[in-house]
């Protein structure tokens, strides 16, 4: 079996390999990642929790997910737009999330960006750059998949222009692999088709 490919979890079903590391990851894995998201607040939590993962492992944030969540007021971009200095200090003490201060301020700056854009704005930017994916090569091994594209330099460079921060080339590939613009599931995985 060549590195990166597919691995049989204990149901037999074969997964990308990252969805065995931990058991935390194998529903995030099956029933989320790669999966189509839409609507703004849904798209700003993952651009919010993708910044914060920035540097640390993603299992980190999906097991404080429910504290970010509780935190930051279920990721509704115009409660968020309206948080004090208060909020801050409260976001900043707050042993359920990650308390990076650069992460929080970018994720409070986003807030009151996007809470002027006009509904549906934020969407639409976002799947603009999903690339076509028949012009996408089908990944057989975690080797296959890029950690950068030109979709995702472009979806950065548009975001940090209309005035966003941490969403940098990478990030923003992150994100569009979370949510569904590539799929990104090895070839031979169980869940590349489940969700299409």
């Amino acid at each position: 079996m060549s590195e990166g490919a597919p691995v049989a979890g204990p149901d037999g079903a074969l997964r990308c390999p990252w969805a065995l590391s931990a058991e935390d990851y194998v529903s995030y894995h099956d029933e989320e990642w790669g999966r189509p998201v839409h609507g703004d607040d849904a798209l700003f939590e993952r651009i919010s929790l993708e910044a914060f993962q920035s540097g640390l492992s993603w299992i980190t944030i999906l097991r404080r997910r429910p504290g970010f969540r509780s935190a930051f007021a279920g990721f509704r971009i115009e409660k968020i737009a309206a948080f004090t200095d208060e909020d801050r200090e409260r976001l900043l003490a707050d042993p359920g999330i990650i308390r990076n201060r650069a992460k929080i301020d970018a994720t409070l700056a986003n807030a009151r960006v996007l809470a002027d854009w006009a509904e549906g704005e934020l969407d639409e930017l976002i799947w603009s750059h999903a690339p076509d994916p028949a012009a996408r090569p089908v990944p057989k091994t975690l080797a296959d998949i890029p950690a950068v594209t030109p979709q995702s330099t472009a979806l950065s460079k548009t975001l940090k222009k209309r005035g966003l921060r941490f969403v940098g080339p990478t990030t923003a590939y992150a994100l569009m692999q979370a949510c569904g613009l590539v799929n990104d599931h090895l070839e031979a995985c169980v869940a590349r088709t489940a969700g299409s």
